[in-house]
Parts: structure tokens; sequence; C-alpha cells
């Protein structure tokens, strides 16, 4: 599965890979390697919405689709 392009600019914008930021706290391997990361969401909520709202649009990008006269019709509206 390819990466939304959101989520790439959010890690670059970020520099995550080149300094640590207060709020956040990485799970790291035997060896060292990042591998997890857990946000602080008093501080970082917004940004986590925007990241899974990123991920949820793109999972669902090849669910079919219905038009709003449809759905309004099928609302009754």
């Amino acid at each position: 599965m390819q990466r939304p392009r959101v989520y790439l600019e959010t890690l670059m914008m970020l520099n995550l890979k080149d300094r640590a930021m207060r709020g956040f706290k990485f799970v790291v391997d035997d060896n060292g390697e990042k591998k997890a990361v857990v946000i602080d969401l008093d501080e970082h909520g917004e940004l986590w919405e925007d990241f899974y709202d990123t991920w949820l649009a793109s999972e669902r990008e090849q669910e079919p689709r219905e038009s709003l006269e449809v759905v309004r019709d099928k609302l009754g509206l």
C-alpha cells in the first residue's frame, strides 16, 4: 500500500528522523531502529486527527461510491 502524500509531507515537515520533539516518544528495537511512536494527544491531537483522517480516507479509496441524490433517497430527504 502506498502511503498518502499528506502523511509523508507531515513527517517531512516535522523532521522526526533528525531531531527529538516534545510530545513524541519512539519505541525502538534492540538495534535502536524506530518501530513505533507514542504521541501526546494533548499537544498534538490535531496532528493525530489529520493523520488518522488521511489514513482512513486512503483505506476507503476503493469502496463503491453513491451519489448525493441516491443517499438522499435512501434517507427519505
